[in-house]
């Protein structure tokens, strides 16, 4: 399954890319869809890409989905941690 996890950027180096972090865990995506984010910005990324800012509050209520549904929340922590 595919799908794209909220971040928030945490900081932005040479314009194209960013840092973010994902449910705890830092990660470098590309924000070349997004130019205009800025940090403090959520984002949707998906295989190391911002795809487009949200809001804090549709960032949050995604997570709280993807904690509800069983085995997908843990399976997404284990990816990241393994940098997938």
């Amino acid at each position: 399954m595919c799908l794209a996890i909220p971040a928030r950027i945490i900081e932005i180096e040479q314009e194209t890319m960013a840092t973010v972090e994902i449910m705890g865990v830092t990660r470098k995506v590309s924000i070349d869809l997004v130019p205009d984010a800025k940090i403090d910005d959520f984002v949707l990324v998906h295989a190391g890409f911002a795809l487009q800012v949200v809001d804090e509050e549709f960032a949050n209520e995604t997570l709280e989905l993807l904690k509800q549904v069983p085995g997908l929340y843990d399976e997404a922590e284990a990816e990241l941690a393994e940098g997938a």
